[in-house]
């Protein structure tokens, strides 16, 4: 069996471990672990009281993961996790962060867990990554230097001393300080070179009292990245001003510091070196290696489906597909915005996408709700992907209140009712799009729907509830809710549903519901442009 490295420190050689990727990495003693599922497995340990705890969350980690691979092994079979190789680069990090008086205590409390989480993504070292905080309002304090602590553990002790300063909102002058202080040489910034990367991170809430059009592209021009992230009612021109190009990467909104963390991981993605394991030939997939940001995954041609050990490819018996009716119930609220909505629409037709739709196989219905409920079309109105894709696009925007409960006793009452397309006897899956919290009640009518037999999954966008998405969606829960906090990144919970829809025991009957192949990376990539 192959080896595959473990992220270890600058320096240090890779731990090394013959799981073939099935495992996560488990951090080291005193190190919480809050980067995802990352597909590692630590550095061995010394003999410790530890060493059996450590051992038994391993096992668990393990079996969950042969688990996993086996209850979702379908045909043109979504890539398997196999092998992770990332690495942060080298960098001078220095945030920048709002402690304004429109910045209240428990929200500051927010930012520094934000702050604190991106941090424990890092190689942290005095030849790998550094890092500095600014905090400022009407006045600039350097709370500490690139040069201060060399260690994550003493990075996470200062950045929970931080304390806000609760006055005005000098945005611009905190820019000018990072460019005059924070990254010279003094503090201990290390001269950009394409070993190292000057990185800036600013959180702000609100609309800065000085210029910062200027002395942004001054830091941009001295080789500083800018990563703008705005909360609230922040002005999105003044992001735009701030961050370095293209502003699609370093421009992010959440509504409210409750959700700020989510971006924990695209942080942490975004310091990540990825090596291409696919490229190289560190593999051992039978069939297809499929690339993914610091790792690879396994793929099997159409006609065969990925076998148990995630590697290997069998040949399908040629099954025609499966019966499907899938309705889609999209919240047309006036929070999700117009600009957004469009990406909804794209994220239904990749869906779609994926369907073999006929008579016998797959249909689609679609529903929008806001204030009130609204079918675009039930099930079976359209007999193919082309009319299904176009209905979705000509779908106007609602743009009122989130009535959840309304809608899904519509879906419950109306839409999987034979009337309206339905057919006897065919699995009904239900997929609840909602960015924000329900202004009404939504309890009995999703236990009604699950009651029925429905396979609900619940997909939710920046201040979705995450309480209401765990209410809406099917046993076991948490295969079928989805959370991100950006809805440019909707697309990656498509895929994830590309998988997880299918419903048959033998993996080659469902083509017709999971067409899975190495196109998906072609469709998220034109979803992102």
């Amino acid at each position: 069996q192959g080896f595959l490295p473990c992220a270890s420190p600058l320096g240090a050689p890779p731990a090394l471990h013959t799981c073939q990727g099935l495992a996560r990495c488990l951090p080291d003693e005193g190190q919480v672990n809050t980067s995802g599922p990352r597909l590692l497995l630590s550095t061995p340990h010394p003999a410790s009281s530890s060493s059996t705890a450590m051992d038994r969350i391993f096992s668990a980690l393990l079996l969950s993961s042969l688990l996993l691979l086996q209850s979702y092994n379908v045909c043109g079979t979504p890539p398997q996790p196999r092998g992770t190789l990332c690495r942060t680069k080298p960098t001078d990090l220095v945030f920048i962060i709002d402690s304004s008086r429109s910045v209240r205590p428990h929200e500051f409390e927010k930012i520094k867990v934000f702050v604190s989480r991106v941090i424990e993504g890092l190689d942290v070292g005095p030849n790998s990554t550094r890092v500095g905080v600014i905090n400022y309002a009407s006045a600039v304090k350097n709370e500490f230097s690139l040069k201060t602590y060399h260690t994550k553990a003493g990075l996470l002790q200062a950045v929970r001393r931080i304390e806000p300063l609760s006055t005005g909102t000098m945005t611009g002058l905190a820019i000018q300080f990072a460019i005059s202080r924070a990254f010279s040489d003094s503090e201990g910034g290390r001269v950009r070179s394409p070993n190292f990367n000057k990185v800036a991170i600013v959180v702000t809430d609100g609309r800065p009292q000085d210029g910062v059009q200027d002395v942004a592209a001054r830091a941009r021009a001295a080789g500083i990245e800018i990563f703008a992230i705005g909360v609230g009612r922040v002005d999105m021109h003044t992001l735009r001003q701030i961050a370095s190009q293209p502003l699609d990467d370093h421009v992010d909104y959440v509504e409210s510091y409750s959700v700020i963390e989510k971006l924990t991981q695209k942080f942490q993605e975004a310091f990540c070196v990825v090596s291409d394991l696919c490229a190289t030939g560190d593999h051992d997939c039978e069939q297809i290696c499929v690339s993914t940001p610091g790792a690879y995954k396994c793929a099997c041609k159409e006609g065969f489906t990925l076998n148990n050990d995630g590697k290997t490819c069998s040949a399908c018996s040629g099954g025609l597909g499966s019966a499907l009716d899938l309705v889609f119930l999209i919240d047309g609220s006036k929070s999700v915005r117009p600009e957004n909505f469009e990406l909804v629409k794209k994220f239904i037709n990749q869906i779609v996408d994926s369907l073999e739709v006929s008579d016998k196989q797959a249909q689609v219905g679609l529903v929008q709700y806001s204030s009130s409920v609204r079918q675009e079309f039930p099930l079976g109105q359209f007999k193919n992907k082309k009319d299904i894709k176009a209905a979705v696009k000509k779908m106007s925007y609602m743009e009122k209140g989130t009535m959840t409960g309304q809608a899904l006793k519509y879906l419950v009452d109306s839409s999987f009712a034979s009337i309206n397309g339905a057919r006897p006897g065919v699995p009904k899956v239900g997929i609840v799009f909602t960015d924000g919290r329900s202004q009404d009640y939504i309890t009995d009518a999703a236990k009604k729907a699950k009651d029925s037999g429905f396979r609900m999954f619940a997909v939710g966008v920046g201040n979705a509830v995450e309480d209401e998405l765990r209410e809406i969606a099917s046993e076991p829960v948490a295969e079928h809710y989805f959370y991100t906090a950006d809805f440019r990144t909707i697309s990656k919970i498509g895929k994830k549903l590309q998988m997880k829809i299918c419903v048959e025991e033998d993996p080659c009957e469902c083509k017709s519901i999971v067409k899975f192949q190495t196109k998906v990376e072609d469709l998220i990539n034109t979803l992102q442009q």
